[in-house]
């Protein structure tokens, strides 16, 4: 199969789809890898490194596209791509369907087939190949959430640990998944005064345990909610319904009960938000200002450390492009339930139930349009 690698080319995003370790697994495999000229230049790779792997280098992406049967991106097509794709071809990736309409409705025109990494689902309901960005993300949105709370960034000029005869400030983590854990990680190490939400009374035991008391758990509920809002300095928004829109659990009038200088932080703005008054912002001009209120909303926070995330994500998502350049998408999906779980379109045909309903498209069950193994 060709196999290619575009630069990424959303606003300040340095990843990249494949390492030159990965190049030289497809190479093994027998396949042809064409790489995009720079495409891991923002996380440490050269051109010759991927020559060295053994991937023909391409000087322009409409070529790349043009040559490729599937293309691994690290982030979804952008609407200048849109008139490379071609009916058939396979894009793997990070695709967050159900927060843009425009993107699903074209993928399904050209008849592309997709398989989002956010939404490959493993034992126990994980989601091994959003895990390593959630890990990352989870612990830049405190970093974040610390640097905002600065009087020059619009903050309230708190030190998030505190000093000695200083209370350290409030973090409010919502959420109690991988994000929040990692979220609570930093939060604690940070020395902030940390509490965590969720309606999942099993993750709240757990990190109830492993924190050992230093991270006070609530039961999610609009009334919880609101009491602890008050007094946080920081929130971090870390909800997620994988392949569906996040729902609001902060909403406009809460702003208004809130300390001024808060600092809001929308992990999960990629796929909607959790917080009503979430747009999407990038590394360059990451926050804005709402009744008082910082948010920070960037949409691809892992971007910010480009070689960690680039090496961590290709770790986990690696194995399965693999899989499916050598049996092809169908093949691949009926023999391995994570592929299948990944695929979101298929023939103009939506296959993810999230996705069908985010728009009120008609959903096809995988199964229905790939066929019985």
């Amino acid at each position: 199969m060709f196999v290619g690698c575009p630069k990424e080319i959303k606003a300040e995003e340095y990843r990249v789809g494949l390492t030159p370790s990965c190049v030289r697994e497809y190479v093994v495999c027998g396949h042809t890898v064409l790489v995009e000229t720079d495409a891991g230049v923002g996380s440490g790779f050269l051109d010759q490194d991927y020559l060295d792997a053994g991937a023909e280098v391409i000087e322009n992406a409409k070529e790349l596209y043009a040559r490729s049967e599937m293309i691994v991106k690290v982030k979804e097509p952008l609407p200048s791509e849109y008139d490379y794709l071609r009916e058939g071809q396979i894009i793997y990736a990070y695709l967050h369907f159900a927060s843009d309409e425009g993107l699903t409705r074209a993928m399904l025109e050209k008849r592309i087939t997709t398989v989002a990494y956010e939404t490959m689902e493993g034992p126990n309901c994980s989601l091994p190949c959003l895990k390593p960005m959630s890990e990352i993300a989870g612990r830049l949105s405190v970093m974040e959430g610390a640097k905002h709370l600065g009087k020059h960034f619009g903050g309230s000029g708190i030190l998030i640990s505190g000093v000695t005869g200083v209370a350290p400030a409030k973090v409010l983590v919502l959420g109690a998944g991988v994000v929040g854990t990692n979220a609570c990680k930093m939060a604690v190490g940070m020395g902030a005064s940390v509490t965590v939400m969720d309606v999942n009374n099993s993750r709240l035991e757990y990190l109830d345990d492993i924190f050992a008391g230093r991270v006070t758990t609530i039961y999610s509920s609009a009334h919880n909610i609101e009491v602890v809002l008050r007094e946080a300095d920081i929130v971090i928004g870390s909800v997620l319904i994988p392949g569906s829109k996040t729902p609001k659990l902060v909403r406009r009038e809460h702003l208004a009960m809130m300390k001024k200088g808060t600092v809001m932080v929308d992990v999960a703005v990629d796929q909607g938000g959790c917080f009503e008054t979430s747009r999407q912002t990038t590394h360059s001009h990451p926050t804005f200002e709402l009744d008082g209120i910082i948010h920070y909303c960037v949409s691809n926070m892992p971007g910010a450390v480009p070689r960690t995330a680039t090496i961590a994500l290709t770790n986990a998502t690696m194995v399965h492009g693999v899989t499916i350049a050598n049996f092809g998408v169908k093949a691949a999906a009926r023999a391995n339930k994570l592929i299948a779980t990944g695929l979101n379109t298929y023939d103009g045909k939506v296959t993810y139930q999230g996705v069908a309903d985010a728009f009120g498209l008609p959903y096809h069950p995988v199964l229905t349009v790939i066929g019985e193994a």
